[in-house]
């Protein structure tokens, strides 16, 4: 890591872009913030704050917004927030204005569906001289914005570069802990959102909560043997970014993916769930990205290709719960 990290740029002004300013600007970082929507750059350089996607939670002064791409890329660290499908043409905008050198830290969850590429994939195929690494694990961007206590993985396939990433985002409240599997970190970020779907059908189905610990559960195998494939460590999916994330995304109605499901559970239609919401629920776009990938790598995801047909294929969601507990019996490992 060429730099002393002692600025940082942040490209997406979402609810999680805006929370992590707010670590970073904690961190002691002098901290730009990119946001698509002029009235976004006016809310946190006027108001210090993000009512669109952020509500109630004040952000210190020292936060600065832009709607330049340049300016936030010019900083010694980069966070990368834009939706996952975006990230690949934003990787494009900002290259040119990358100091060399530069990390590029992934912290958007996600599979590229045109391609069923992990995001660090996709980077590498379009700017293969970026410095990647991945941040990801169990956080709601309120409860990150507001200083309360969450760890994350951090990696990067150079630990050194990892480990100053780490130096200079973690706070006391804030901890990263320092890998080397930049593709293991990303699995868990991707598919805990399509399981979430899961879940949140469940619970909007009214099928209890055995029903949903049982599709954590399975869902965790599923998760591990899409990893398996991919050839990363299995203690990567056991950690913050593997289970923490899986655990909080698929127990609480404040995840964006578990609230779809619940709607979808509850009757809403999959066009109902994916409109009229301004934040954006990766699992919807991840459930088919991830099972292209998986076709390819010859693993079955069950409880995902169920995701996928209730929400592209507007499959019956009683036949498809019905069709999922009807597979055959198998050993558990």
């Amino acid at each position: 890591m060429q730099s002393s990290g002692q600025s940082v740029g942040i490209i997406g002004a979402g609810a999680w872009g805006t929370a992590l300013a707010t670590v970073a600007q904690r961190a002691g970082r002098e901290t730009i913030i990119r946001a698509h929507e002029p009235e976004v750059v006016d809310a946190i350089n006027g108001q210090h704050t993000n009512p669109d996607f952020l509500p109630n939670i004040p952000l210190n002064s020292a936060i600065v917004a832009t709607n330049d791409y340049a300016e936030a890329a010019r900083a010694d660290i980069v966070l990368l927030v834009t939706p996952a499908q975006f990230v690949r043409d934003t990787v494009t905008a900002i290259a040119p204005l990358l100091t060399a050198g530069t990390p590029v830290v992934i912290c958007s969850k996600g599979i590229e569906l045109a391609t069923g590429k992990l995001l660090s994939e996709a980077i590498a195929e379009t700017e293969p001289d970026i410095t990647v690494a991945v941040l990801s694990g169990p956080t709601f961007a309120d409860e990150v914005a507001r200083g309360q206590p969450t760890a994350v993985t951090l990696a990067c396939e150079e630990l050194d570069t990892a480990n100053a990433l780490a130096e200079a985002l973690g706070t006391p409240t804030f901890r990263p802990y320092a890998s080397r599997d930049v593709v293991g970190a990303q699995i868990g970020g991707a598919v805990k959102n399509v399981i979430a779907v899961a879940c949140g059908i469940v619970d909007g189905r009214g099928l209890g909560q055995n029903a949903r610990a049982a599709t954590i559960a399975r869902g965790l195998a599923e998760l591990a043997r899409f990893g398996d494939a991919l050839n990363v460590d299995p203690r990567t999916l056991m950690g913050l970014s593997g289970l923490g994330d899986l655990t909080l995304t698929c127990t609480s109605v404040a995840s964006r993916n578990y609230s779809v499901g619940k709607a979808l559970g509850e009757g809403a239609t999959p066009d109902d769930v994916k409109t009229g919401r301004r934040s954006v629920a990766e699992g919807v776009f991840t459930a088919p990205a991830v099972l292209t990938r998986a076709k390819a790598l010859g693993v079955e995801l069950p409880i995902c290709a169920a995701v996928d047909t209730i929400l592209h294929d507007n499959a019956d969601i009683d036949v498809t719960i019905a069709d999922v507990l009807s597979r055959p019996y198998r050993p558990e490992t």
